[in-house]
């Protein structure tokens, strides 16, 4: 895979069963990248390490005056530099490669993840972990991927050297082969401890990055209130807990790497005191005594390959151990459905709860429990959070389509939706049928002061299609961005469209304009409107009353409300004594002649 050819046309199916597992699937997925960066870092390394051998021939050719040997050696060492630039050069853009296209496909099954749960993601992982997965997570999981083959390179040029150096010279070869282990291996005590501490260090970042981006995203909430300083004060002791958490991974890294300066100068003054020795005992030339110093001096840059891949595992670790919780996430039904991508049509129909929606109609659904008609929202969408008995639509299960053709069927608005940054013009090109023009549904939606609104904050902008949103619609009110989603909504058209509360943040006057272009706009489509407005209840063809997840009755508001308390209570928000007071009312005598003489009244309020 070359960086040119990203996106993958399909990431696979990663192993999420821990940390570890994701990061050797990793590893296997692109064995190709990883062999050929170990290729290139063998000529690297190894044309690297023979440059001692050449320094210790030219010496030797030096001392014995031999004119050719001299010129042979300077040709071996510019074959060598060759060798070392050549394969310097391909080996960082093999592992640039490795790096950006592990993080690439972790970002594209984190993004597949997303796409295929939905809404449910965020009720399992909080919003702030998934951010920072597939943010800084996927660069330390890169790393990790891309250093095994350059350790592994390194690793080889050690064992090669040294057998070198012990064909060579084997007095000396042999106090290196010895030593070069120990090296290597002294700081593995001291690993698990880096390890914890960088744990920490991750955890309390991830911790911090949470509470920024809440904090952000509830700051017109605080400065309405006047908390912003006190939440100020709470990231403030968080990120000061990070600092202290990074300087003690800090400490445990510098010990670590003090002690691989330390340990090759000792073996590298023992080596010397040695071979001196050997020299003055006239065992060994100088010549053979400056090529395995050189050697072990040189030894020290594949040496440091060793510390690279126990800290990029150490930081990778945690972050693969996140990104596997995050793919692990399933899906209550499967997103492959039984079926063929036909998008059915007709009737929607809960059997679990018994709600009906029938075709063509507007539907009102009114719970009590806004959780509560949430999940019903989200059954009705094909997005349960549970498994359990599907929702039919056109008596064909949505379980058993496929996840695209479902959500084609049937699109849900929840009562939160999201603003993506852009213009209005991105914001609305979306999936459509085609049936309805932007300029219908932002009229239905009642969008002409938001219009204004983006005009005066987008100078530049002639039309107000090209005015400009800013992130998550922050610059709009509660009510504008509302009124945006829901025309954003009416444009895709969809077969069946499940709006839940989509008027809470705007007043009864616009409300009322709502209802009525809604209802123009979807008429001969099915809509399901979770809602507790009488303006929006007034409107609806049919209105369904869900208590305790399961249907209670059906019929038009205006009989629901006279003949149904539990549907009157939930409506006209009436409390408990003043239901128990409109109980002892019914029972007084007259009662229906009084009604009967204000009956005009009603009427006349109703027209006005």
């Amino acid at each position: 895979m070359r960086i040119q050819d990203l996106p993958y046309p399909d990431p696979g199916v990663p192993d999420a069963r821990s940390g570890p597992h994701l990061l050797w699937w990793l590893w296997r997925n692109q064995l190709g990248g990883q062999l050929k960066a170990l290729a290139w870092g063998l000529l690297h390394f190894v044309a690297v390490s023979a440059l001692p051998f050449c320094v210790g021939l030219a010496v030797q050719a030096v001392v014995e005056r031999s004119g050719s040997r001299l010129a042979l050696t300077g040709g071996l060492m510019a074959l060598c530099g060759t060798a070392i630039a050549v394969g310097d050069t391909f080996l960082h853009r093999s592992a640039v490669t490795n790096w950006i296209t592990a993080a690439a496909r972790v970002q594209q099954l984190l993004a597949r993840k997303a796409a295929r749960l939905g809404s449910a993601l965020t009720r399992r992982v909080a919003a702030g972990e998934v951010v920072a997965v597939s943010t800084g997570d996927v660069e330390k999981i890169g790393w990790f991927v891309e250093a095994v083959s350059r350790f592994t390179a390194a690793a080889l040029t050690v064992v090669v050297v040294c057998v070198g150096l012990v064909v060579y010279e084997p007095a000396l070869g042999v106090v290196v082969a010895v030593g070069l282990p120990v090296v290597g291996l002294a700081v593995l005590p001291l690993l698990p401890r880096a390890t914890r501490r960088a744990d920490v260090q991750r955890e309390k970042a991830g911790r911090a990055t949470e509470l920024a981006s809440d904090t952000v995203a509830g700051l017109r909430v605080l400065r309405g209130i006047g908390g912003e300083e006190l939440f100020l004060d709470r990231y403030r002791r968080a990120s000061q807990e990070v600092r202290h958490a990074a300087v003690r991974s800090a400490r445990m890294w510098a010990l670590i790497s003090g002690i691989q300066v330390l340990l090759p100068g000792l073996l590298m003054v023992a080596v010397v005191w040695h071979g001196t020795h050997l020299a003055r005992q006239g065992r060994i030339t100088v010549g053979e005594l400056v090529t395995v110093y050189s050697a072990v001096m040189v030894l020290n840059y594949p040496l440091r390959h060793f510390e690279e891949i126990a800290m990029a595992y150490s930081f990778s670790r945690p972050s693969a151990r996140r990104a596997a919780r995050v793919l692990a996430l399933r899906r209550s039904t499967d997103a492959g459905g039984v079926r063929g991508a036909e998008v059915p049509a007709g009737d929607l129909y809960d059997p679990a709860t018994g709600l009906l929606a029938p075709s063509g109609l507007l539907t009102a659904v009114v719970c009590g429990d806004p959780d509560a008609a949430g999940r019903l929202a989200e059954r009705l969408g094909g997005h349960p959070a549970e498994a359990g008995t599907p929702v039919l639509l056109g008596g064909v299960p949505l379980d058993d389509l496929p996840l695209d053709s479902a959500r084609t069927a049937v699109l849900v608005q929840d009562k939160d939706p999201v603003l993506l940054s852009g213009t209005l013009r991105e914001l609305l090109d979306v999936p459509a049928s085609g049936a309805v023009r932007a300029e219908d549904a932002l009229a239905a939606a009642r969008c002409a002061d938001v219009l204004d609104a983006l005009v005066q904050g987008s100078l530049d902008a002639a039309d107000p299609l090209d005015s400009r949103i800013t992130e998550r619609g922050r610059s709009l009110s509660g009510g504008q961005r509302q009124r945006l989603a829901l025309a954003r909504s009416l444009i895709t058209d969809p077969e069946v469209l499940v709006l839940d509360e989509p008027t809470s943040a705007v007043d009864s006057h616009t409300e009322a304009w709502i209802a009525q272009g809604l209802r123009r706009l979807r008429s001969g489509r099915t809509t399901v409107v979770f809602t507790t407005s009488p303006l929006l209840l007034d409107h609806a063809d049919r209105v369904v009353l869900v208590h305790d997840d399961e249907v209670v009755t059906v019929g038009v508001h205006r009989e629901l409300v006279d003949a149904e308390p539990r549907y009157r209570a939930v409506v006209t928000r009436e409390t408990d004594d003043e239901r128990a007071a409109a109980e002892r009312n019914a029972d007084l005598p007259g009662r229906g002649a009084l009604l009967g003489a204000f009956g005009p009244l009603d009427e006349i309020e109703e027209s006005a």
